[in-house]
């Protein structure tokens, strides 16, 4: 079993952090929780990297298709395609928007880390993302306008959930090399069961 305290979760900065300089704002506003940052870069991602890292099964794309073509019917909207299709075309659009330009993936470390990022980061859809949420607070898109456009939602971050995700999306971006293992003063007052360190 891992050690809570060494808990890690995923992050992207997406294109659109990128672009409109909310990288330093966001990572400030996770670093204040006292989650330990143990890795970073910034890169182009590639459409291999995307596909792998978003991993979705025909049973997905079918899901998401069907839910698709009945909107598409309830809106009167022509059905062009097989349902499964309409589901790709999802990941299609992600694909798409995370390869427009510079990403900044990132690994945070401690307790509860996973459940921390998501809290900070809000609902995936920045329409119903609660103020005082990364996602509510600075940026304005819905699944609604991005439907009508045929584009991915832009909502600025992706964070793992659940801690499986973390597990399996660490590897496609950093190797263990790139990950960092040092200690941060503040761990003592977020950790240290006794606080005996403190007086002189």
């Amino acid at each position: 079993m891992i050690n809570p305290k060494k808990e890690r979760t995923f992050v992207i900065l997406k294109p659109d952090a990128v672009q409109r300089g909310l990288v330093g704002e966001t990572i400030k506003r996770i670093e204040n929780t006292g989650l330990k940052l143990v890795a970073m870069k910034m890169i182009m991602a590639t459409e291999d990297q995307l596909w792998k890292h978003y991993a979705k099964d025909d049973a997905w794309f079918l899901k998401k298709g069907e839910r698709t073509v009945e909107e598409r019917k309830a809106a009167g909207m022509p059905i062009e395609k097989e349902a499964i299709e309409y589901g790709k075309d999802i990941i299609r659009a992600l694909v798409k928007f995370m390869s427009c330009g510079p990403i900044v993936p990132m690994i945070w470390e401690g307790n509860q880390a996973v459940g921390i990022v998501k809290k900070i980061v809000g609902a995936t859809e920045p329409l119903s993302s609660d103020g005082g949420t990364i996602r509510g607070d600075y940026t304005l898109d819905s699944y609604e306008l991005a439907s009508l456009d045929e584009r991915a939602v832009r909502n600025l971050v992706h964070c793992s959930d659940p801690v499986e995700d973390a597990a399996r999306e660490i590897p496609l971006w950093f190797s263990e090399e790139e990950i960092l293992k040092y200690s941060l003063i503040a761990e003592k007052i977020l950790y240290d069961v006794n606080l005996d360190g403190i007086k002189e």
